[in-house]
């Protein structure tokens, strides 16, 4: 089934658009609260459109990610009981139980890890501010992981420039399945630890 083969596509078209910025901001913040399609689906090919802005699309992914998290930490603080029924209807109640555990276990470095690996950011963004996380450390923990990763999604991919986007097109279904695996993986794992 080939599904991030055209979404990469189609962003490669809306990362040459005028208004392409708000759209990596749009979808970096989304993704923090409920999206489920990666940021780096989308900044990786402007990255590639405008190599010399490598590090201000990365910022930006960055902030407009940790301002996502913060929406999705005040979900999680204000109105976890209006959230609730989405998070069992989309199949994360398990998760967000296990996510809950983690942090009374760990606190702001499983923010980090959340932060920067491909496991579902969103579920902990909203756990966190139902957890009562202090905000502050959430928010640092926040942007130093989405800063490491979308800074150096941003950078890999400007510094290869058109002489890797054939290869990265070629492998995309690859490395977007791969994801979606380490996704599952990371759920299954959180499942079990429970």
């Amino acid at each position: 089934m080939k599904l991030f083969g055209p979404l990469y596509d189609r962003c490669r078209v809306l990362a040459a658009h005028r208004h392409a910025p708000w759209y990596l901001g749009f979808v970096s913040t989304i993704e923090s609260i409920f999206f489920p399609v990666p940021t780096d689906v989308m900044l990786a090919p402007m990255a590639l459109a405008n190599p010399k802005a490598w590090w201000r699309l990365g910022l930006l992914a960055t902030l407009t990610s940790v301002l996502g998290g913060v929406i999705g930490y005040g979900l999680g603080y204000f109105a976890i009981e209006a959230v609730m029924p989405w998070i069992v209807r989309v199949g994360y109640d398990d998760t967000y139980a296990r996510v809950q555990e983690l942090f009374s276990q760990y606190g702001v470095w499983i923010m980090f890890v959340a932060a920067f690996t491909p496991i579902p950011f969103k579920v902990f963004t909203v756990a966190g501010g139902a957890a009562a996380m202090p905000l502050l450390p959430f928010v640092l923990a926040s942007l130093v992981g989405r800063g490491i990763r979308f800074f150096l999604v941003a950078w890999v991919v400007a510094w290869g420039g058109p002489k890797v986007e054939p290869v990265f097109r070629r492998y995309i279904e690859i490395v977007g399945w791969v994801i979606a695996v380490l996704i599952l993986g990371a759920i299954v794992w959180l499942n079990m630890r429970g």
